[in-house]
């Protein structure tokens, strides 16, 4: 299996499908690209996915994210992800990671993602039975790195 299905596997089984991920690209980049099609987002959500920093950023946040749901990360990591501490700021660190492959516009755009929480992001964020600290940040990430990375090509 190649990694970028292993990618999508493991957000899809953490809750996140690409296509909510290219949702959010789509409001992003649209008001820039009228001609922009969804399936073109869908495309730059799976090709940011290709990157090895990106998976590595995945693979640690979601294995932080179940490892937390398990009461297994030792205090006070534990009842930091607990409480998703607001100066915590690892995990925006680590999404930011992502949106640096793209300049810019990849950051200002996950600046505006991580306030304002749009689409699966907030639903990841407000989810009451699961721990996702890391999880809601690379999202927005993800979807920032693509959004910068269709900004770029019709630049």
């Amino acid at each position: 299996m190649d990694e970028q299905k292993k990618m999508i596997d493991l957000l899809t089984r953490r809750g996140v499908r690409v296509e909510q991920i290219a949702d959010i690209v789509f409001r992003l980049q649209y008001p820039y690209h009228a001609q922009l099609t969804l399936q073109q987002c869908v495309d730059s959500v799976k090709a940011v996915l290709t990157k090895r920093d990106v998976q590595y950023a995945i693979y640690t946040g979601v294995a932080l994210d179940e490892l937390a749901e398990q009461k297994l990360l030792p205090e006070p990591l534990q009842s930091i992800m607990e409480r998703d501490e607001s100066l915590y700021g690892v995990d925006e660190v680590m999404a930011l990671g992502i949106t640096h492959a793209y300049g810019m516009i990849g950051l200002t755009s996950f600046g505006y993602l991580d306030k304002e929480k749009i689409g699966v992001i907030r639903r990841l964020n407000d989810d009451p039975k699961r721990i996702h600290v890391f999880l809601d940040d690379l999202v927005a990430g993800l979807a920032a790195a693509a959004s910068a990375r269709i900004a770029h090509q019709h630049g």
